[in-house]
């Protein structure tokens, strides 16, 4: 494979990191309250990492599962379909969970991790025991099936331990709309 068909492969789930990124640190330019920096990255998080990641994730296998299957190196298989829905049960609970609190944003990162790191485990296996070495079974999919729920978690506890500290916080999180 080509290098640069391979990084593209291997960097797509990237984006989704970028762009959340990107836009909750343009978004928090002049924030002054810890607390309000803190909701628009967990905003930006749930809605573009997880939400969107997760949308583009059932798309694709659904629309073109041969590709991906053929990405992560595989034959397709029926189990796509289920990937897909997965998927699309994370999309629903990282949108949801951007207009609730830290205890629902939480809930999401762990049902993220389990489902994800079990991915995750589930790649290392083929990469070490199988000699899967495709783009979309190392790589990129790995910083995101880790990192995500990961960030998700952390920002989640920070803000819990923050409200715990200064309950008038609460009312920040509680008021603030979609990617504020």
């Amino acid at each position: 494979m080509e290098t640069s068909t391979y990084l593209i492969k291997t960097c797509t789930p990237f984006l989704w990191i970028l762009i959340a990124c990107v836009g909750a640190a343009l978004r928090s330019r002049g924030v002054e309250d810890r607390a309000g920096r803190l909701e628009i990255w967990q905003r930006w998080w749930a809605i573009v990492a997880l939400g969107c990641g997760s949308v583009w994730m059932t798309v694709s296998f659904l629309t073109i599962g041969d590709y991906m299957a053929d990405t992560i190196g595989f034959t397709r298989s029926p189990f796509q379909f289920e990937i897909a829905f997965a998927n699309l049960a994370l999309a629903v609970g990282a949108f949801r969970s951007a207009s609730g609190s830290a205890r629902e944003r939480l809930t999401v990162g762990l049902l993220a991790a389990a489902f994800l790191w079990g991915a995750t485990v589930g790649h290392v296996y083929q990469w070490f025991v199988h000699g899967d070495h495709q783009p979309g079974n190392g790589g990129g999919i790995l910083v995101y099936d880790v990192g995500i729920p990961a960030v998700m978690i952390i920002l989640a506890v920070v803000q819990s331990r923050q409200q715990k500290a200064n309950p008038r916080d609460e009312v920040v999180s509680g008021t603030a709309v979609a990617l504020r």
